[in-house]
């Protein structure tokens, strides 16, 4: 008797996981929405999953001017529920911060021609430039190395190792990608071990498509030309992408089976944006404004 129970609890259990492991295919929608201001030119929401905060980069100033060394820019730590916690996080004069990564008490932001690295704790940062870059834009780490978009050049580089914080480190800096019409903007490391780059440039109609870099160093096409793009993240439960796109001003989700299916609207510079749990961070450049999303099925 007490065996043939416990056999039973064991098939239920079992069929239990079996349940919590089926693919979702319901699809993503948009829960609840709430819209933060007061930001100076936010580009780029940095998540840091292990502290709960947010870091938002600011250009600064009364008008963007992305390409100025003002000395104008600044980083803020923002509260999850978009509560400003330090103003200007970090000591160091930055003139126009855009994309941000953040990982394990580390945090690396790109700055016109070449990306900084802070200590999240101790402030301590450094400067590295990165020689023909133009307009360094996001930052993304995946196996100890960093690496930087460039969509103004057309080109993506590589530094290694990504943690140069301290002054004896002398990184190594080379080209991945180069004058291949991807323009890359937003980047993420996928689970496959490729890195994903959305492209994309404000301005004339032009449309462009994410690609791929795999380990191998070899790039293939992930979509079709879909927008001007900036953000990338894959969803975790591996029904496809979220990236935000300039031209039609929305927050969407990509999936090669479904396009582009928009998910928050009406953004005038849907910048790059984070996602803790189920909530996206989204900075809306144009507007000065930080847009919160809450997704569901």
């Amino acid at each position: 008797m007490i065996a043939r129970g416990f056999l039973a609890l064991a098939v239920l259990g079992l069929a239990g996981c079996a349940m919590q492991m089926e693919r979702d295919d319901r699809p993503w929608r948009v829960a609840s929405e709430a819209t933060i201001g007061g930001f100076a030119f936010p580009e780029s929401v940095g998540c840091d999953r292990s502290e709960g905060v947010l870091y938002v980069s600011q250009f600064g100033g009364t008008q963007p001017k992305p390409a100025e060394k003002d000395g104008l820019g600044f980083i803020s730590k923002v509260a999850p529920d978009g509560r400003i916690l330090e103003a200007k996080a970090f000591p160091d004069t930055m003139n126009k911060p855009k994309g941000i990564w953040v990982d394990r008490g580390r945090l690396w932001v790109t700055d016109i021609d070449g990306v900084w690295i802070f200590d999240t704790r101790s402030k301590k940062g450094r400067k590295l430039v990165i020689p023909g870059v133009q307009f360094a834009n996001d930052p993304a780490v995946a196996r100890g190395v960093l690496y930087v978009s460039d969509n103004r050049s057309d080109q993506l580089f590589k530094v290694e190792p990504a943690d140069f914080l301290d002054a004896s480190v002398q990184p190594k800096i080379t080209v991945a990608v180069s004058k291949t019409g991807i323009v890359p903007n937003g980047l993420w490391p996928a689970r496959d071990g490729s890195l994903l780059m959305a492209g994309g440039s404000p301005g004339p109609d032009k449309l462009y498509g994410i690609h791929a870099l795999g380990p191998d160093g070899q790039v293939k096409a992930y979509s079709q030309a879909i927008g001007q793009l900036d953000g990338v993240y894959e969803l975790r439960d591996g029904s496809g992408l979220l990236v935000t796109d300039w031209k039609a001003g929305t927050l969407s989700k990509w999936s090669p089976a479904g396009g582009m299916e928009p998910l928050a609207k009406d953004f005038k510079g849907p910048a790059d944006f984070c996602v803790l749990g189920a909530t996206v961070y989204v900075p809306d450049l144009v507007k000065g404004e930080m847009r919160i999303v809450r997704l569901g099925k």
